[in-house]
């Protein structure tokens, strides 16, 4: 087996697993991602689409991601304020691993 494929990680080396949860962790994180995969959404798309999730939380979540450089937060100085988000190419990058949760969870779930 391939040093790669080890389940495990030495004592005392951060695991590339629990790197990925660091920035990954938690249910609304990929259901945001799954929003942002199909393009720019506002605050309030992001609310409606995710039912049961606060307000608080959501910003929470949005700005997690955006310091993680998972997302691009634009403000437009517009009365009210029009906040968009969309994705980096970093944020575009975990499409694959979310269809592939997705399958997954179509399969097993």
């Amino acid at each position: 087996m391939e040093e790669q494929d080890k389940c495990f990680c030495p004592e005392g080396v951060e695991c590339s697993i629990e790197k990925a949860l660091a920035v990954l962790g938690g249910k609304w994180t990929f259901l945001i991602l799954r929003d942002l995969f199909d393009g720019k959404k506002r605050f309030g798309e992001l609310k409606k689409s995710l039912s049961g999730i606060s307000p608080k939380t959501l910003s929470e979540r949005l700005k997690e991601l955006e310091d993680k450089g998972i997302l691009q937060r634009t403000a437009y100085p517009t009365v009210p304020p029009t906040v968009e988000y969309c994705l980096t190419e970093k944020g575009e990058s975990l499409k694959p691993i979310v269809r592939d949760m997705k399958l997954w969870g179509a399969k097993w779930g």
